[in-house]
């Protein structure tokens, strides 16, 4: 009998059919996915990553989540975040402490297992003494008593505030409609308005709430926070009738430390740098540089440790990253996650934005005893824990605060000043110097009212700037909430997650315990 040896046709179909999902899975696995290169491994970079792979689902046109480099011209990742040790000690170098409501930090800490610890008591204690430092002498000083009796330190506390009250006045309660802040000693906290603290919070919102930002401008007007970086701090605390004492001495002296500019500053870096004075602030045990470490680690992300950067040139269908180590990356898209005002980095075609120019901060680490004549005073036991300073250029340091006290020949502190401090320098105020430790921050911008902002996007394709926010203000965790509409920018623009509601976003609520925050 004969039988055809040509297949049917539809015997054909019927195999074509079977073999489609082959077909489609290794047309779709030879398809690399996409690559990510954010340069710079600080919060705002580590950040970055974190929430990239947190927000990312798998779409038909985006089956498979992005490849992630991230590089950094350090040897360490941290970026502005690192420790110094001294006499064995381990202490904050940059980026020093937290605030109660920094919801991203806090995710952070618990995410990774970290331990949350409250500063040194010199830094959050109501038993800290406090001068405020003309150059010549004390304008004003708080009572200080050498006691291990926590009723004698409460009461002395109560009688620092009722001075504090009693030289400001009124100004005080003021100032907390203006921001929620605890200044110093004071105990009470009053809010008859919204506050900026209030306002920042939006940003934690649900995302299905929240839209996406493609500038800085956008973004602080969503808030209602845009018109705090039109005019000074100055401007702003005049306007709610702060009393001129109050501005001169005790916010000079706040702005002076978290900023280390005056009051000129821009009214919402300043609220956020008062906010920085207040109670119930903390840090991570160990450094806070382990939250960068730990979201980088947790990322799958590959580290390009010690390796600089030098140009970004776009291609037409992706970037070619060239660094210093003659290295050559490509990647679909780009992230700086590093302020572009004092690095080298070359663009093309070329980016445009606001001129700007770093505030640098010189923190300088001493074991050893302050000089108690360099004060006017006759022992050391005078001398406050925390020494600030009015708005004077001829005046060297802008605050010196006691770290940690050994015994009472053997103190570690920490200076903040504008310019380096020379040894002589050091020499005239302190009687004894055991171990000093100097370091050069480029910490934060030179504020300047009215801001102008880099836009998030720098080249309208698919390069981004994390740092364009700290023209508003400059912290750990305004980076990270910068950091987290970068990352969803990127996921709406190039993966075309438009919505971005995905069981990975969760939403943070100020009044929720902040144990149970999930990413």
């Amino acid at each position: 009998m004969y039988s055809d040896p040509k297949p049917s046709f539809s015997f054909l179909i019927l195999l074509f059919l079977c073999l489609q999902p082959l077909i489609f899975s290794l047309s779709t696995d030879a398809s690399p996915p996409p690559t990510v290169c954010i340069v710079g491994s600080g919060i705002g970079g580590s950040s970055v990553a974190h929430f990239l792979r947190h927000y990312f689902h798998p779409s038909p046109s985006q089956p498979r989540p992005p490849n992630i480099k991230i590089f950094e011209r350090s040897y360490v990742v941290g970026g502005r975040m690192a420790t110094v040790s001294i006499g064995g000690e381990t202490f904050e170098a940059g980026a020093s402490i937290l605030h109660p409501k920094n919801y991203h930090a806090l995710n952070y800490s618990n995410l990774l297992g970290l331990k949350v610890k409250p500063p040194p008591a010199s830094e959050d204690d109501d038993s800290m003494s406090l001068g405020i430092w003309d150059g010549k002498k004390f304008d004003f000083k708080t009572l200080q008593v050498d006691s291990k009796f926590p009723l004698l330190q409460k009461i002395v506390s109560y009688v620092n505030s009722f001075r504090i009250f009693f030289r400001y006045g009124f100004s005080l309660l003021k100032m907390g409609s203006f921001v929620e802040v605890f200044v110093l000693f004071i105990a009470f906290l009053f809010l008859p308005k919204k506050s900026t603290v209030d306002s920042f919070l939006k940003y934690y919102e649900s995302p299905e709430r929240r839209p996406i930002f493609e500038t800085v401008d956008e973004m602080l007007k969503w808030a209602g926070l845009y018109n705090l970086t039109t005019q000074t701090l100055q401007d702003e605390l005049i306007g709610i009738k702060l009393s001129p004492l109050l501005i001169e001495e005790l916010v000079t002296v706040i702005t002076r430390i978290n900023y280390g500019q005056s009051v000129y500053i821009s009214g919402l870096a300043g609220a956020v740098s008062l906010a920085g004075s207040g109670g119930g602030l903390w840090s991570v045990d160990g450094g806070n540089w382990q939250m960068a470490s730990g979201l980088i680690n947790s990322s799958d992300v590959s580290l390009h440790l010690n390796e600089e950067i030098e140009s970004i040139s776009y291609l037409g269908e992706y970037y070619e990253l060239n660094s210093t180590k003659r290295n050559s990356y490509s990647c679909e898209v780009a992230v700086v996650a590093t302020p572009l005002d004092e690095v080298n980095i070359r663009f093309s075609p070329a980016v445009s934005i606001p001129e700007r120019k770093l505030q640098h901060t010189h923190a300088t680490f001493v074991r050893g005893l302050l000089n108690p004549a360099y004060f006017g005073l006759r022992t050391v036991a005078e001398i406050p824990e925390l020494v600030g300073t009015l708005e004077d250029p001829d005046l060297p340091f802008t605050c010196i605060s006691v770290l940690k006290q050994l015994d009472e020949n053997d103190t570690t502190y920490k200076i903040f000043s504008r310019e380096p401090m020379s040894d002589a320098l050091l020499d005239s105020i302190f009687s004894a110097r055991l171990q000093t430790n100097r370091i050069n921050w480029g910490a934060y911008p030179h504020y300047k009212a009215p801001e102008l902002f880099a836009p998030f996007i720098l080249d309208g394709q698919h390069l981004y700037y994390v740092n364009a926010f700290e023209n508003a203000a400059s912290t750990m965790e305004t980076s990270a909430v910068a950091a987290e509409n970068v990352a969803r920018l990127i996921l709406s623009r190039y993966f075309s997650e438009a919505s971005l509601q995905s069981s990975n976003l969760q939403s943070f609520s100020p009044d929720a315990d902040v144990s149970h925050f999930d990413l």
